[in-house]
């Protein structure tokens, strides 16, 4: 149990019945209010501003058990305390600046993580290697508009003043920097959040089969009935560390069932909502009407994959090819054939490098303020003997990259952000 707060020395003594030493372990009896023991256990008081909130802070570890730690709860509460929030820990270490909003939400981040990648990245984010990157773009700024702002302040040196100091050049390696920052923050968005794959195509071209086979478990049911999958199957695997949320659909097809109808329209708001779609193609039949219709109604933009199955059943080699205008796999789910080529070809697909190495876990927020940040450098280069409009897109910038880290951040923002904790962090 951890507690945090001010002048807790006091609080600690009532608790144990003795003055605790800073940072060393105390074996201890902790007392309720008639000093009858509730558990015994060890106590280490840490007096602010050197603990992990900034604030004193009390940390005791016992036997554990509900109604003991109930017992334990009542009696810190007598003594003033309070249940803490969701975050609320972590949310006291970034406003008494022992984290950053970065490191803050990377705490979370290692909680959740779902692979050992993910966990790796997100001990790098706490560790501070992201908050690096953006401090040193946001100092690299600050020097840019210090240079805006002379030129401004001295009318008469004006353009010569800034060519002079190479401001399109520091711009230009600047917008460099953050183009390599916002890659690798692609990487750890996709470790992070990952990314959902639908799969579609006609009754029996064996989605279910592939789903099963990617997932190495029998996930979905499958039989020779066309219209056997109703609804949408959901199953998170992973590849490389990788997490990709797999979609399984009903068949698409004209029918008057009324269950498989819901069904198909489930399909469809499932294609919609997917980073990438894989259209299963059954390799005996090639690509037909029932495919091109099927295509003709997927997002423009999405990124398609052609997979062609039951190559066991025609004898066609498995592998890749950009026959069809597409990427496109050949495969057999039933045999595993091509499955390899198929976990290369998604991992390429959503851009992964290959290696979690030097990646630092990124949140969509993130992601959003680094494109705003590389909008408005973009803007600052063509604009920049308009001075005064040059100095402020160097700063909107500046503010797009500072929310990264919490420099420039609402309330309402923090708010959302912690309340996703668990209970005590």
């Amino acid at each position: 149990m951890r507690v945090s707060g001010s002048g807790l020395a006091s609080f600690a003594e009532a608790l144990t019945g003795k003055a605790l030493k800073p940072r060393h372990a105390h074996y201890v009896e902790l007392h309720d209010a008639s000093d009858q023991a509730i558990d015994q256990g060890l106590a280490l008081f840490f007096p602010g501003p050197h603990s992990f909130t900034g604030e004193d802070v009390l940390e005791l570890h016992g036997h554990g058990g509900p109604v003991v730690m109930q017992m334990l709860l009542r009696r810190c509460v007598e003594l003033g305390a309070r249940l803490a929030e969701p975050g609320e820990f972590t949310r006291r270490a970034f406003l008494n600046d022992k984290l950053d909003l970065a490191q803050a939400e990377s705490v979370a981040d290692l909680i959740d993580a779902g692979s050992e990648a993910a966990a790796r990245s997100a001990v790098r984010s706490l560790s501070g290697a992201f908050s690096r990157e953006i401090h040193t773009l946001v100092e690299g700024l600050i020097n840019l508009r210090m240079l805006v702002e002379a030129t401004l302040d001295f009318p008469e040196e004006d353009i010569d003043f800034l060519e002079a100091a190479n401001a399109r050049g520091k711009l230009a390696d600047l917008q460099a920097q953050l183009g390599r920052v916002m890659q690798t923050a692609r990487q750890g968005s996709l470790l992070r959040e990952g990314m959902h794959v639908v799969l579609i195509g006609q009754p029996n071209v064996g989605k279910s089969s592939l789903l099963n086979a990617l997932a190495g478990d029998d996930i979905a049911i499958v039989t020779d009935i066309a219209g056997t999958t109703r609804d949408t199957v959901r199953e998170l695997i992973h590849i490389d560390g990788v997490p990709m949320h797999v979609i399984d659909t009903a068949g698409l097809r004209e029918t008057t069932d009324q269950v498989e109808r819901i069904g198909i329209e489930r399909t469809w708001a499932a294609a919609e909502k997917a980073d990438m779609a894989l259209l299963l193609i059954d390799s005996r039949e090639g690509i037909t009407a029932h495919d091109q219709a099927i295509l003709a109604r997927l997002p423009e933009r999405q990124p398609l994959l052609y997979v062609f199955n039951k190559i066991d059943l025609t004898g066609e080699p498995a592998g890749r090819s950009d026959e069809h205008g597409h990427p496109t796999i050949y495969l057999s789910a039933a045999s595993g054939l091509g499955l390899a080529e198929l976990r290369a070809e998604l991992l390429k697909t959503v851009g992964w490098g290959g290696s979690d190495a030097g990646i630092y876990l990124a949140r969509e927020r993130h992601l959003t303020a680094i494109r705003t940040a590389a909008d408005h450098m973009a803007t600052a280069a063509q604009i920049w003997q308009q001075v005064e409009l040059f100095a402020e897109e160097l700063r909107i910038a500046q503010e797009a990259l500072g929310s990264i880290t919490g420099e420039f951040s609402a309330d309402d923002l923090l708010g959302e952000i912690f309340s996703r904790f668990c209970i005590g962090k």
